[in-house]
């Protein structure tokens, strides 16, 4: 008898599959602090991890989407965003969550290495998740017929500032930037 598409059990969340990624996370968060990004290869993660490398390449694609996806990890795109009844209060909760994930020291130079292997020509999980959210605000935004900037805007005139600062210094990247940040995003969308 043929097994059909309904009748294969479900993943089970948290099951092996979690329990390898966290050890592969686990395995680079400790590489990129002992040894620094610029020295961590795929094969020396799958080795303090206990996993091949075949593992990590099937999953992850490569070292970038291993880094940039770990370096946002616990920024769950299925996580509740804010919801307070306003776009501005909402965009500036969500970038101060932000700042204050990636600018933890191990996910700043995990956000540095994963920008350093970038090949521009692909969104990596992170982008694409944090566009994902940018629409989900603008659309909320939308629902209480609030003007709202496209989601675009969103992103490169809130997100790509603060990326940047964190991936090629300057500037210090403090939760009080994300309000001048929504201030300048809302005085640029009503130009």
């Amino acid at each position: 008898m043929a097994m059909t598409d309904t009748a294969l059990p479900n993943k089970r969340p948290g099951g092996r599959s979690a329990q390898v990624q966290a050890l592969v996370r686990t395995a680079l968060e400790e590489l990129v602090a002992e040894q620094g990004r610029e020295r961590v290869t795929v094969p020396a993660v799958a080795e303090r991890a206990g996993v091949s490398a075949s593992s990590i390449y099937r999953r992850w694609g490569d070292l970038q989407g291993l880094l940039a996806e770990t370096a946002t990890h616990r920024l769950d795109p299925n996580r509740p965003l804010p919801n307070t009844g306003t776009l501005r209060v909402d965009l500036e909760a969500w970038a101060r969550e932000l700042i204050e994930h990636l600018s933890r020291p191990c996910n700043t130079s995990l956000l540095k290495a994963a920008a350093a292997l970038a090949n521009g020509n692909s969104d990596t999980d992170c982008l694409r998740n944090r566009r994902r959210e940018a629409l989900t605000l603008v659309e909320q935004a939308h629902a209480r017929a609030e003007p709202a900037p496209e989601p675009q805007q969103v992103i490169d005139h809130l997100i790509a500032p603060i990326v940047f600062r964190l991936v090629f210094g300057g500037d210090g990247v403090q939760p009080e930037l994300a309000g001048r940040l929504v201030d300048e995003l809302f005085v640029l969308s009503s130009s």
